[in-house]
């Protein structure tokens, strides 16, 4: 059993939080919203195009190489909501399209995503389904070269500005979750509206909103995998998101640790530092608790990844501990920084709601403690 990385993984990790450190200006602030150089940065610094085979412009890197260089801008990047925005474009979007895609549409549109030249956003949600996949409205019924699409999706990460997205919509009712498919569809396209950027309580550089599909006609060659294997498409892309995607959420932690160790240190209250009074180094210590124990469940989740194994129990495990650890640590460290925590140049409060949706979306808390039940036999 080996702990450490190697030092190839040390490298990717160093450079990763360097370019993490570097790719937003000085003065950006996070409550705007990310522009095409910001997006094309994290292109060329590998990031967009992480998990994606090298043969169609990525890294070629295993869940595990790709969450170590999420975790690393998690933590150099204050600007989480970009972070994030970036994760759902590989993981939700251009990874579907590199596993289940035709190679024609694979090279077509792959090689792009990863270079950071288009936004691709992931349409599955809607108004009335959420954690449950088996009942999404949209519907696409089939006609001579292709699919046209209706419905209406909702909380569509990159949706307003998206070049690409992929979405999923229901081709045989009576058929459950065995009667969805999975298409890439390009925003240009006639029927497609995209909704204005919804005003959000964290993530507030990247804009989210609604998708509309209003007889959308979709040609055959933009499905993926083939009809009817939406859910399936669906679930291996919910393993890549929910164990690399919440590695930022590590990285956010560890931005923290480090902010209120500092902070705990210098700050001198009734004559003393407050590190030394026994009720703020309980709290610092839960801290790195959470963090630690979030990071080897993670690390879990993806090495079971890379090696083919069944990972539904250890990314379920991973994903409910990292989200609610984000939560309670980030409130940890507004407690600990005081009246300054409250205060938005310290960065905290903005850790503070980045970190609460994570116990929401790639599935909620309670369904990650449902998929768990399932995999004890409960």
């Amino acid at each position: 059993m080996e702990f450490g990385w190697t030092p190839q993984q040390q490298a990717a990790y160093d450079g990763a939080l360097a370019a993490a450190r570097s790719v937003l200006p000085d003065g950006f602030g996070t409550a705007e919203y990310y522009t095409r150089d910001h997006w094309r940065a994290l292109g060329e610094a590998g990031l967009l195009g992480a998990s994606v085979p090298v043969e169609y412009g990525g890294g070629g890197h295993g869940a595990l190489d790709a969450a170590l260089r999420f975790e690393a801008f998690g933590k150099g990047c204050p600007a989480t909501g970009l972070v994030f925005a970036a994760a759902a474009h590989l993981f939700a979007c251009a990874m579907p399209i590199a596993e289940f895609g035709a190679d024609a549409v694979r090279k077509e549109l792959l090689p792009d995503l990863c270079a950071g030249r288009l936004v691709a956003a992931n349409a599955m949600t809607e108004p009335e389904a959420g954690s449950d996949v088996s009942r999404l409205a949209t519907s696409a019924r089939k006609v001579p070269g292709g699919w046209v699409l209706d419905g209406l999706k909702n909380f569509v990460t990159n949706g307003p500005v998206a070049d690409l997205c992929v979405t999923y919509a229901t081709t045989d009712p009576a058929a459950g979750h065995l009667g969805l498919t999975a298409f890439a569809v390009d925003t240009g396209t006639p029927g497609l509206l995209l909704g204005e950027p919804f005003a959000k309580m964290g993530m507030l550089a990247c804009p989210a909103g609604t998708v509309e599909f209003r007889d959308c006609f979709v040609p055959d060659e933009r499905v993926l995998g083939a009809p009817g294997l939406g859910a399936v498409i669906f679930q291996q892309s919910m393993g890549w998101e929910r164990a690399c995607l919440f590695a930022l959420y590590l990285g956010l932690q560890d931005r923290l640790v480090e902010q209120v160790v500092a902070h705990v240190r210098e700050r001198r209250q009734f004559g003393r530092r407050i590190a030394e009074f026994q009720s703020v180094s309980d709290r610092v210590v839960d801290m790195k608790l959470r963090l630690e124990s979030g990071r080897l469940l993670l690390y879990r989740a993806c090495w079971e990844m890379d090696r083919g194994g069944s990972a539904v129990l250890p990314i379920a495990l991973s994903k409910l501990q990292v989200s609610e650890a984000a939560v309670a640590s980030a409130l940890d460290a507004v407690h600990l920084f005081g009246g300054r925590g409250y205060l938005a140049e310290t960065g905290v409060e903005a850790a503070l709601r980045d970190a609460v949706p994570a116990t929401l979306f790639s599935g909620s808390s309670e369904m990650q403690r449902r998929l768990v039940a399932a995999e004890l036999g409960l």
